[in-house]
């Protein structure tokens, strides 16, 4: 007869490297502005995609069940706890009906290859304002065509541009890169006159010698947000690609300011990039002034980010 298998015991003397990692999880989560960007932007690097670490308790949690070490359960408490308090409030909904207009918002991408099937899908949305980044010079006649019938106020300058039900007045091209990439314009609606900025920062890479190489980025951010200060209107909303989260402090500047409109009026992440299998939230609307009662991200078009949408409340 064989003996009897003895099942392993759960215990506290188990488990302390997996207690670690788990300890070190909710640090990150919690003291990530610690995190110095002196070496490759390692901070900002984080921060892009930081909801995304408590998916380390995942292989944590099956370590600890293997290994039946009751420490490391107890500790894996500490980063659920630290991702709940920093990411709960972002799972609910928190959209609300009515509003006074709707703005979207997309980097449509220069190698799209249907621009006049993007600009339906977004027109379709009823949006009063649309925000377009990243707009090839030689397509740009296929979007006017597609839009102008439900939009007849319209300016293009460089590479982005605004369509809206509004008239629209003193649309200037914004200085933050050698090339233009960013605008400002005045929509004048029913209810008084918005401010409305356009903008697409330049982009990151993750390279294995230099690491996050946002510098370009971070540069244009901050012309970027020294335009918004000096904006004198009362309600001022911003959108475009900003290749960076609201959580990665490259976006402080802005974020010190003005308003995320998913934080506050969404529901869940909102996640915009890549297209196919969304990741991280770079495409923005970003309010002072007015209140966001609804925020969203659209269903993918033939760009390789996905829109985003927001209604307004003045």
């Amino acid at each position: 007869m064989a003996p009897p298998v003895r099942r392993k015991r759960w215990t506290w003397r188990r488990g302390r490297v997996i207690a670690a990692f788990a300890v070190l999880t909710a640090v990150l989560l919690l003291a990530h502005p610690l995190v110095p960007n002196a070496v490759g932007n390692a901070g900002s690097l984080l921060e892009t995609f930081l909801p995304w670490t408590g998916l380390l308790v995942v292989p944590l949690l099956v370590a600890a069940l293997v290994r039946r070490s009751a420490l490391a359960l107890v500790a894996l408490l500490l980063p659920a706890l630290a991702w709940g308090g920093c990411f709960g409030g972002r799972l609910t909904d928190k959209r609300e009906p009515g509003g006074d207009f709707t703005i979207v918002s997309h980097n449509v991408n220069d190698e799209n290859p249907d621009p006049a099937g993007t600009a339906r899908a977004l027109a379709a949305t009823g949006a009063r304002v649309i925000a377009l980044e990243e707009l090839k010079k030689s397509e740009v006649p296929k979007y006017e065509d597609a839009l102008a019938a439900a939009y007849p106020y319209h300016s293009v300058q460089g590479t982005v541009g605004v369509w809206s039900t509004f008239p629209l007045r003193d649309t200037q091209p914004v200085a933050i890169m050698p090339w233009t990439r960013a605008l400002r314009t005045t929509v004048d609606t029913p209810k008084g006159p918005v401010a409305v900025f356009v903008a697409h920062l330049p982009s990151v890479r993750v390279r294995l010698e230099a690491g996050f190489t946002a510098g370009g980025r971070d540069a244009a951010m901050g012309l970027l947000a020294d335009a918004i200060a000096q904006e004198s209107a009362a309600r001022t909303v911003l959108v475009g690609d900003f290749n960076g989260t609201a959580d990665d402090r490259a976006l402080a500047p802005i974020t010190r300011r003005m308003r995320a409109a998913q934080d506050e009026a969404g529901d869940g992440f909102g996640f915009t990039w890549p297209a196919a299998l969304p990741l991280a939230r770079i495409d923005q609307i970003f309010v002072a002034g007015v209140r966001p009662v609804a925020a969203w991200t659209l269903p993918a078009t033939a760009s390789d980010h996905r829109p985003v949408a927001a209604t307004l409340a003045f």
